[in-house]
């Protein structure tokens, strides 16, 4: 039950870590068009990410498939990017991309990339080689706990500045997105183009 606790710790601190705030500006994009009238929705996209995060950190830790770290540090930022820009294009009525099947998937491959740039870590925190499944799952239940509560804290977010503020959806959307593109920016010319 001790390694319960430690790997449930250690998948919340991932997520919840300020210093990776990459991990934060995607939650935050990922739930900037959602209320809590649609959080089911919403769920779904974060727990499709966490399995794609899971499926990359099992991956990598059997050697089965791996991505040179460069390439992973170089497509977290832009997949913070896509979903800040995606936001924008979609209140434009310019992306009919409704499909709820394509965003879970997006989701999934985007979950996939940000596990890549933990497998390493990963690997090195691993105690108990013969327990790797089941530290990868107390893990993943850690960082998906951690994504609810940065999730439910964007909704509480969106319901004070749309409902107490008086903010339009729109414009709440436009500005989170527009925030979060701005900072991923520096992260990208940091990874891929320094």
């Amino acid at each position: 039950m001790t390694d319960f606790w430690l790997y449930l710790k250690l998948g919340l601190e991932h997520i919840l870590d300020w210093q990776g705030y990459d991990h934060l500006l995607f939650l935050v994009a990922l739930s900037a068009a959602f209320t809590f009238a649609t959080w089911r929705k919403l769920f779904f996209l974060v727990t499709a990410f966490t399995v794609g995060h899971s499926i990359s950190l099992l991956l990598s830790h059997y050697k089965v498939f791996t991505i040179d770290s460069n390439w992973v540090e170089c497509l977290i930022p832009i997949t913070i990017l896509i979903a800040g820009v995606f936001n924008l294009v979609k209140l434009q009525g310019k992306a009919k991309i409704s499909n709820t099947w394509l965003l879970l998937a997006t989701a999934l491959i985007f979950g996939l990339i940000h596990g890549f740039g933990f497998a390493g870590y990963f690997n090195m925190i691993l105690i108990e080689e013969e327990n790797a499944l089941q530290s990868l799952l107390y893990f993943a239940l850690g960082v998906e706990f951690a994504q609810l509560i940065i999730v439910l804290g964007v909704l509480i977010l969106t319901w004070f500045f749309q409902k107490q503020l008086k903010v339009s959806q729109k414009l709440w959307i436009a500005i989170v997105s527009i925030m979060v593109i701005l900072l991923s920016l520096p992260m990208i010319y940091g990874s891929c183009l320094s």
